[in-house]
């Protein structure tokens, strides 16, 4: 069972920064897409940033040129830079990630709140 534990959400002024990561473990298989996911109170599930099966990134509008994804293939880590938080940006963070055989898999979330 691949579990995936999130740290390093909290309670951060606007402007400020926090660095989100994911530790994937629980699997000899390959994770092939792996990135982060927000749900902010009252909102649907949207995509933050995240790495595609061909090694690429790809970021919501939203946080482009703020946020950064960086990743640690030996470790199965992969992290999350949050610069020039505002507001709009408080929500709980999730990780995910899919395996090269299939199946998606979701950590349990570590909640992000920017103060204005």
């Amino acid at each position: 069972q691949v579990q995936l534990v999130e740290s390093g959400g909290g309670l951060v002024q606007a402007g400020g920064s926090l660095r989100l990561s994911c530790a994937a473990s629980g699997t000899r298989f390959r994770i092939n897409v792996m990135g982060w996911y927000r749900q902010a109170p009252g909102k649907e599930r949207e995509l933050v940033a995240g790495f595609t099966s061909d090694g690429s990134t790809n970021y919501a509008d939203s946080v482009k040129g703020r946020f950064t994804i960086s990743r640690d293939n030996g470790k199965n880590t992969v992290y999350l830079q949050m610069n020039s938080q505002k507001p709009e940006d408080t929500a709980v963070y999730y990780c995910n990630c899919n395996l090269v055989i299939g199946g998606t898999y979701w950590g349990k979330g570590t909640l992000v709140t920017v103060s204005s």
